[in-house]
């Protein structure tokens, strides 16, 4: 067997938010059907949405509703991420940090939401 495609699929109430949030964080754009929205970046598809009406979003960090699931998106400036991150309808969950089992290394990582409430980190080495 040989897998040929990894695509990521979010749950969402309003996929069209959802959708362009992820296709503005990845530089894509958005193929749209009713109950699905694929997030297509160079030519690739990379991600999909799917309608999800009763979708309850996670609780990050503690919550009772626990993520179950999230994205490690490296890049080459955290700010600047954040900030587009913001733009395009997520929120900030935890600000930029060095991670606990490697504190004076120079990785650093920050935590937001998508509009939909699913919980990814940028972070930079």
């Amino acid at each position: 067997m040989k897998i040929i495609r990894r695509v990521v699929v979010f749950d969402a109430g309003d996929i069209e938010a959802e959708s362009r949030f992820w296709a503005g964080i990845l530089g894509g754009v958005v193929h749209r059907d009713a109950d699905w929205h694929s997030i297509v970046v160079d030519g690739d598809w990379v991600m999909g949405v799917q309608r999800a009406p009763n979708h309850v979003a996670p609780d990050w960090p503690t919550g009772s509703q626990q993520q179950q699931v999230h994205l490690d998106l490296h890049v080459d400036d955290v700010e600047a991420a954040g900030r587009l991150a913001v733009e395009l309808g997520g929120r900030q969950l935890q600000a930029a940090r060095r991670p606990a089992d490697n504190p004076d290394g120079d990785e650093m990582f920050a935590v937001y939401a998508s509009p939909a409430g699913h919980p990814f980190c940028f972070g930079i080495h």
